[in-house]
């Protein structure tokens, strides 16, 4: 006798589920560009948005200065979440994450290398640090996945120690970069870049992720079944007919060009690809075609929020949000690994 849920609860629930964190995003979005050093009313802030406030004094701190950093942020935490979810499907293990992984650390090291040699300065936001960021992803993220896998078989704790190794190494090597810079001020540059941040978004940085995101997520999503038939193992998808070496190669690349271009304008920002797929996975099942959407909002909702709590609770400082999603995200990483037994598929 079958114990699943009947296709109108689940499709009812997933409703209830995508409506709220819509309606979330929406509040979070206003609250977002409410309230910092300056207080704006939220019916003002609506005002603007919609243009019924043309002449408001608070114009141009809600659109030129908020509205692009609240926009990062959706487009960065809806994308975090999405690799993540991928992520934890190619190695089936829950605990796998861009930043825990090295992918995050493996972008920005190709970003600081960029920004301290000057290699390309008049295409550096547009072209060759999100290039740079991509090559250091793709790379960190292979490298990762190879030492995993040498000498047994893919395990939480194999998969974990090779991702903190590959991590310190580049975080060493960032450091090196660093140290030998001829220039001092290349100190705060790449501090943004290690520890991530929202606070330099402008317009026309918006354009690549955004595009990135949406491409990178619409492919996803038409690669949905065979994402869902690595969920019952090698064997188990070999035999229905997936080419399990070529998909995951494939999706890699894919994962890594997504987090290189988001990485490239946010820094590495960890844990959201950890902990949001963990809770939509709960609230809407593991089938991706209903898990992706619904991480990708939760992932919006989580880092507009943070970003949020970054700019208000020592205000006028203005914390770095992967200091906040660090701090959140470390202690719900010990928890999943403590409650789960080794080797426990995704």
């Amino acid at each position: 006798m079958s114990c699943r849920t009947p296709a109108p609860r689940r499709l009812l629930r997933y409703t209830l589920v995508a409506g709220a964190l819509a309606a979330l995003l929406a509040a979070a979005v206003v609250a977002a560009l409410a309230l910092g050093s300056v207080r704006i009313p939220p019916g003002q802030v609506i005002d603007i948005l919609t243009g019924r406030a043309e002449a408001s004094p608070f114009r141009t701190i809600v659109l030129d200065v908020r509205l692009p950093r609240v926009l990062l942020g959706i487009v960065v935490g809806a994308g975090l979440a999405v690799i993540g979810t991928v992520l934890q499907a190619l190695v089936r293990n829950q605990l796998a994450d861009p930043f825990l992984l090295g992918v995050s650390s493996g972008a920005s090291t190709g970003a600081v290398l960029v920004i301290v040699l000057g290699i390309g300065a008049s295409l550096a936001t547009t072209v060759t640090i999100p290039a740079a960021a991509f090559a250091g992803a793709l790379l960190s993220l292979l490298l990762v996945y190879t030492l995993a896998r040498g000498g047994g078989g893919l395990t939480t704790n194999r998969l974990v120690l090779a991702g903190v190794a590959v991590s310190y190494i580049l975080s060493a090597l960032t450091s090196l970069i660093l140290v030998t810079s001829a220039r001092a001020d290349h100190l705060q540059e790449v501090l943004y870049w290690t520890l991530g941040g929202l606070g330099a978004a402008r317009w026309d940085m918006l354009a690549l992720p955004t595009i990135t995101l949406i491409a990178g997520t619409a492919v996803l999503l038409t690669l949905a079944r065979p994402l869902d038939l690595l969920l019952v193992g090698e064997e188990g998808a070999t035999v229905l007919g997936l080419d399990t070496a070529r998909f995951r190669a494939a999706v890699f690349v894919l994962a890594s060009l997504m987090t290189g271009a988001l990485v490239a304008y946010s820094g590495a920002i960890g844990f959201v690809g950890l902990m949001v797929p963990h809770m939509a996975r709960m609230a809407v099942g593991a089938s991706h075609r209903a898990l992706l959407p619904v991480a990708a909002l939760g992932g919006a909702v989580f880092l507009v929020l943070a970003d949020l709590a970054a700019r208000t609770l020592a205000a006028p400082q203005d914390i770095p949000v992967g200091v906040l999603t660090a701090l959140t995200g470390g202690p719900f990483f010990l928890w999943m690994l403590r409650r789960r037994p080794e080797g426990a598929p995704a």
